[in-house]
């Protein structure tokens, strides 16, 4: 299943995101590692200032496996279906594991990108301005 995440990262925990997407830890030991670092380069900044991006989960709860490594350094404030849930070929079994080369989520995707800057840019500027 694709899901829409909205999420604000935790105060003081910037530099160190920072950080962990620049070594490629994010998400170490997690089976879905490299979605995380996927996922930060496709996060939008939306206008409310949280980051927002669509995110692949196959676990049975909506990011059961990621949330903990997510959580390390975001309040996430929404996650919620990405498309309908009925016609995901993953969800209704017709086809195991599509969601990973799934187009379902396209129009959404390019709506992030039109509607917002780029998270990762506002991280870095962020960064630099803070004390």
């Amino acid at each position: 299943m694709r899901y829409l995440v909205r999420a604000r990262v935790k105060p003081g925990q910037e530099a160190k995101l920072l950080q962990a997407i620049a070594d490629e830890t994010l998400g170490h030991g997690s089976v879905a590692e490299g979605e995380y670092l996927r996922n930060m380069n496709e996060a939008r900044l939306g206008s409310d200032q949280t980051a927002r991006w669509v995110e692949v989960c196959y676990c049975p709860t909506p990011l059961q496996e990621e949330r903990p490594y997510w959580e390390k350094y975001f309040d996430l404030t929404r996650v919620q279906d990405a498309h309908d849930r009925r016609k995901c070929r993953d969800e209704n079994g017709s086809e195991p594991w599509a969601c990973g080369d799934c187009d379902c989520t396209v129009r959404l995707e390019q709506k992030l990108k039109s509607g917002g800057a780029s998270f990762m840019d506002a991280l870095g500027k962020k960064r630099k301005t803070a004390p």
